[in-house]
């Protein structure tokens, strides 16, 4: 006898059984509907792409945790995905005649990041990705923030907010401080910590990274100020007027705020928060992050202005803007916060037909595809079981209607159907039973 492999899945890998499955796909049918509503079209992928087209892109820190494949006597050095951005920047270069400008996409597929497994963080996990490329101007940016408020709001969360902020701003900040060159690398890194370790941490990290103490206090003075709404632009223009890089990037949220209001995206959904950064290299103007604020659960999504990206893989580059979900997040906080609607259960299948014995079993097979051809989500129980069994299975999966087909029910031309929930019991004509199905069901 050979021996037994265990079951067991790599770290940080997942199965979902059915019941997840289905609380899953009600979270994807939402995003996706709401990326139709906006006009974005789906596209695909493949999950390996060569190294040279991923490595360079994210930073070093991020590259760290891209995972290399390679098949036998294969010449092309490969690698999973790390992200749905730069496989895009690729996409929009290799097919330039092909694609409509502006081009407005999205994409729901799983990437792959060498993490360290721990809770909330795995090495694979789904993306959801909206982009708009060929925009300048701030209203794509505006419709990327407009958007995430639509589905965070069709997915019932009730407080959140999508944190705004530039790249232009952070660099700004930091010349006028003094800080060039790599040490503007630095100093985001440190500012990326503000949420875990707070002001004093930054802080002290700053100066641990050798930054005089002026210059720490410049910064802090910047990114912390505490002021409603677009009065905290007004400050930094007041601060850095002189500068180049800070003009551009408050004439750009001052842009992206008025387009905001004509989409008319409620402001209590939106903040202005410099001491949000965005890990990745290729941002180059606003960037976003959206916090679940009540309770405080952190972030579900990012997204932000990346216009050289593009330009990596053709001739010219090309203005693009986006945003992606932390969709596997956004799953285990519905759980916690219980927004599933109460039709949401575990399973699809709204009847069970059951078979009452051999020599009714071929009328239960017709009434399941009559029941089909209506509309209704029908299971045909397929073991030799008694009725008490089959009952016994649909309860345990959540059927919520049992059909029964006995000898004397068929001889009359009718179907007895049962409620589960709450035991209610009718008998209807074979022709009336999807219509009777459906009263049960909605009640």
């Amino acid at each position: 006898m050979p021996p037994k492999i265990q079951p067991r899945l790599p770290k940080g890998m997942r199965d979902f059984l059915p019941q997840q499955m289905i609380r899953r796909e009600y979270v994807f049918g939402i995003v996706r509907e709401v990326f139709h509503l906006y006009g974005f079209e789906p596209i695909q992928t493949p999950v390996l792409e060569l190294r040279e087209t991923l490595m360079g892109k994210y930073g070093e820190d991020a590259e760290k945790l891209i995972f290399n494949a390679q098949h036998p006597g294969g010449k092309e050095e490969l690698s999973l995905r790390y992200d749905l951005t730069v496989p895009l920047a690729r996409f929009v270069a290799q097919y330039p005649n092909d694609i409509t400008f502006p081009f407005r996409r999205y994409q729901l597929s799983p990437v792959w990041r060498a993490e360290r497994p721990q809770r909330g963080r795995y090495r694979e996990f789904y993306q959801c990705d909206a982009d708009i490329v060929g925009v300048q101007s701030m209203s794509a940016d505006a419709e990327i923030v407009s958007l995430i408020v639509t589905v965070m709001r069709r997915l019932g969360f009730p407080q959140f907010s999508v944190k705004i902020n530039s790249r232009k701003l952070l660099t700004a900040i930091g010349l006028y401080a003094g800080v060039q060159g790599s040490a503007l690398a630095e100093l985001y890194r440190s500012i990326d910590k503000f949420d875990k370790i707070g002001t004093d941490g930054v802080r002290e990290e700053l100066v641990r990274r050798g930054l005089p103490a002026d210059v720490v206090t410049r910064v802090m003075e910047l990114i912390t100020v505490q002021l409603p709404g677009a009065e905290k632009l007004d400050f930094l223009e007041d601060v850095m007027g002189n500068s180049t890089e800070a003009a551009e990037g408050l004439n750009e949220l001052r842009e992206l705020i008025e387009h905001l209001r004509l989409a008319d995206v409620p402001p209590q959904f939106y903040e202005f928060d410099f001491t949000m950064v965005r890990g990745l290299s290729y941002y180059t103007g606003p960037i976003f992050e959206t916090i679940i604020t009540e309770p405080n659960l952190g972030s579900v999504n990012g997204g932000g202005r990346y216009d050289e990206l593009v330009g990596l893989f053709r001739g010219e580059s090309l203005p693009t803007t986006g945003m992606s979900f932390g969709i596997e997040r956004i799953i285990d906080l519905m759980d916690i916060l219980n927004l599933y609607p109460a039709e949401i259960g575990g399973t699809v299948v709204q009847t069970l037909v059951t078979v009452f014995s051999p020599e009714t079993a071929a009328e239960s097979e017709k009434l399941a595809a009559e029941l089909r051809r209506a509309g209704i989500r029908t299971e045909l129980y397929m073991l030799d079981r008694q009725i008490g069994k089959q009952f016994g299975y649909a309860d345990k999966k959540g059927i919520p209607v049992v059909a029964m087909l006995g000898p004397d029910e068929i001889a009359a031309g009718q179907v007895k159907l049962k409620r589960l929930k709450d035991g209610q019991e009718i008998s209807v004509g074979r022709g009336e039973a999807a219509a009777a199905v459906e009263r049960l069901l909605g009640a």
